[in-house]
């Protein structure tokens, strides 16, 4: 399969991945979640060419994930910013994360911690039962074909 195929694939995370499975997609996304929103800032953060920068930005307007809008008039500069589309992300991103802590931080740990401004507590992403609110793993789940 080539990658421009992903997008017409018959599976929801093949065409989740022709949107935001490369990594610097994946990197100018961290860094959105970090409250970065300029070009140079992006460019600056991740290290990507300023080229391929120029590419993925544009594609993550046209896919419904940033929106571009202007902060400075003359010259016009814009800034980017998650929409509501590019939040429902936030719990990938995290689970990548924190799955990234667990077994690449190494002795030093995690270089960023995640605290719940509610309750104050350090977390990890877990992932739960919208239903019964338990945790669920990839062994309590049973994957079944929806009827079309």
């Amino acid at each position: 399969m080539k990658w421009n195929d992903l997008a017409s694939e018959n599976c929801s995370l093949a065409r989740s991945l022709a949107v935001v499975g490369d990594r610097w997609t994946l990197l100018i996304l961290r860094d959105a979640f970090l409250r970065v929103r300029r070009f140079d800032d992006f460019q600056a953060s991740t290290g990507i060419a300023r080229r391929v920068l120029a590419e993925r930005l544009p594609k993550l307007v046209d896919d419904g994930i940033l929106e571009k809008l202007p902060y400075q008039e003359r010259p016009i500069r814009y800034e980017y910013r998650l929409t509501p589309k590019g939040l429902d992300l936030y719990p990938v991103i995290l689970a990548l994360v924190h799955w990234g802590d667990a077994h690449y931080a190494g002795e030093a740990g995690p270089p960023l911690l995640h605290r719940h401004k509610a309750c104050g507590h350090v977390f990890r992403s877990e992932v739960c039962c919208s239903e019964c609110g338990e945790q669920v793993t990839a062994r309590d789940v049973a994957v079944e074909r929806a009827a079309c």
